[in-house]
This record gives structure tokens, C-alpha cells and sequence, in this order.
């Protein structure tokens, strides 16, 4: 969104009627859906008054924007709600929406209309950092707790936005984030590599005692549970074999080792005890 077109006409706030939010010991600000653009009709978006154009993603911008709705998502606690390109009006001249963004699920009794975004996201492609930093500035002021880019240019890497510094610090690869709106910790090696995505999904989904996913875990157990079982029968018809005296050559062993029928090897098992040879045992009508 880097087009820039100057003498752009503010639209004037209010139009509903409804009266402007004030936050204690901050500026009077417009109600969230106030707009300055007409939503869903037009790519532009106010930064500071500055009117810029959203323009259709590229491969790096679409593809890594895909990927962080697809991981925020997956870890978003209950009672909050994930979107994506939520036009917000952050300020009195600024009016533009964030790439993902979580804020809490209804509406705002002291509003009568949606929360603001607690944690919003940005990719940072072909938009200038004087962009994404402006808007940066803009959240904090209307009270978005926490503010992150992932920057595709280049190497690539995430940051979150300081208020105190004024500055973007990079996080580093290993690091995780913490947040109440998180059902578990982001690791930002999730929002740079597909696969550690699935994985950081999976282990939300467990968290959030997805059905799905407890059905495959019991699943999993009950395999588990079936072979080890397996194992121990088979274990135990070597045993008595050894114990007997008969003989068992590596292919009979490494056939009853491998076997995971249950009911062959109680009947194995059976034989084992009577059995004169090897054969004998692992012999089908």
C-alpha cells in the first residue's frame, strides 16, 4: 500500500449520531466503524489523513498473510475473535485495516459496537516501514495492547512495536509470545516456517481439547496400547519355547515377533505349551 495521493477529503464522523468514545486521560476518538472509506467497496485506506491504496498481495505478501491467519487462528483463546483486513477507525484522520488482528468476541457495552483489537498483525512487503510504523503509532494510541510485522523482505524476521522506544524490536527465532488472546504461546519460528505452523496448530488444538483431536489421540493410545500387548504375547511364546527346549530358527522368531493379530497369538501362545517344534505353533489349518 504504498500509493500516496494528497488533497484527500476527510468524510465527517458521526453520521449515525452516536457520540464519540472518550478514554480516560486520552483523546476523544470516533466509534470504531465510523468510517472515512466506503468498506468493501474501495482499496483506500487514511493513515494520519494521508490517503493511501491497499493494493492485491504478491506471492511474499498473500503467502505469509495466509500462513498467520491460518496460525492465529489455530492458538486464539476462547471468548476472542480472529479477523482478517478488519477496517477499524483508529483516529480522528485515520481509518485503515490491520493484516490479522484478535480482539474480544461481542460487543462493547460501553460502545454498543465491537471491541477493539487487543493484538494486531502486519506483513510488511511492498508498504514502506514510514507506513506500517505510522499505523503502528496510530493502534497504540487508540489502545491496541500489542502491535507485530512480519517483515518479508529480505531476511526475514518478526517484530513487535515498542511505545516506549518507537521502534520495531526484533524478536528472535526462539522466542514465544504470550498473551492472554493465545490458548498457548505463539512461537515466532511458526509465523517464518509452514511446517512448524501445523505444529504450533496441533498443539493449540490439544489444548483447546479440540474432539477431532481427541478422538485421534485415543485412537493413537489404543494402537499403542493393542501392540504393546502384541509384543508382550509374543515375547512370552518365545519364552516357552526357549523354555521347552524347541527350537526356533531367526525367520520363525522374527515371524512371531512381528505378528499384531491378538487372537492369533492367544492361539500361539496356546501351542507353545504343547508343541514339539516351531512349526507346529505358527501352523494354520
Amino acid at each position: 500500500m504504498d500509493e500516496k495521493r494528497a488533497g484527500y477529503g476527510l468524510k465527517a464522523p458521526g453520521a449515525s449520531g452516536a457520540p464519540s468514545l472518550h478514554l480516560p486521560g486520552r483523546a476523544d476518538f470516533p466509534r470504531l466503524d465510523e468510517h472515512l472509506v466506503v468498506p468493501e467497496v474501495t482499496r483506500d485506506e487514511v493513515i494520519k489523513g494521508r490517503r493511501v491504496v491497499a493494493h492485491p498481495a504478491l506471492p511474499a505478501h498473500g503467502d505469509e498473510h495466509s500462513e498467520l491467519d491460518f496460525v492465529v487462528r489455530g492458538l486464539v483463546a476462547p471468548g476472542y475473535q480472529v479477523s482478517t483486513d478488519l477496517l477499524t477507525r483508529v483516529g480522528k484522520q485515520s481509518d485503515f485495516a490491520s493484516d490479522s488482528s484478535i480482539r474480544k468476541q461481542g460487543n462493547d457495552p460501553a460502545t454498543g459496537s465491537r471491541y477493539l483489537e487487543e493484538v494486531a498483525f502486519e506483513v510488511v512487503s511492498t508498504q514502506s516501514e514510514g507506513d506500517v510504523t505510522e499505523k503502528a503509532e496510530e493502534m497504540h494510541e487508540r489502545g491496541v495492547r500489542r502491535i507485530f510485522a512480519v517483515f518479508v523482505k529480505g531476511p526475514r524476521r518478526v517484530c513487535e512495536w515498542s511505545p516506549a522506544s518507537r521502534r520495531w524490536i526484533p524478536l528472535g527465532a526462539g522466542a514465544r509470545i504470550e498473551d492472554p488472546c493465545l490458548v498457548t504461546p505463539l512461537a515466532v519460528s511458526a509465523l517464518l516456517d509452514a511446517a512448524l505452523a501445523d505444529d504450533a496448530v496441533v498443539e493449540a488444538l490439544k489444548a483447546k481439547r479440540n474432539p477431532e483431536i481427541l478422538k485421534l489421540e485415543a485412537a493413537a493410545e489404543a494402537r499403542g496400547e493393542a501392540r504393546g500387548k502384541a509384543e508382550g504375547t509374543a515375547e512370552a511364546i518365545l519364552k516357552i519355547l526357549k523354555a521347552r527346549g524347541v527350537a526356533v530358527s531367526q525367520s520363525q522368531e522374527e515371524e512371531i515377533s512381528r505378528c499384531s493379530d491378538l487372537a492369533r497369538l492367544s492361539r500361539w501362545v496356546v501351542r507353545a505349551a504343547l508343541a514339539t517344534s516351531a512349526e507346529e505353533v505358527t501352523a494354520e489349518p
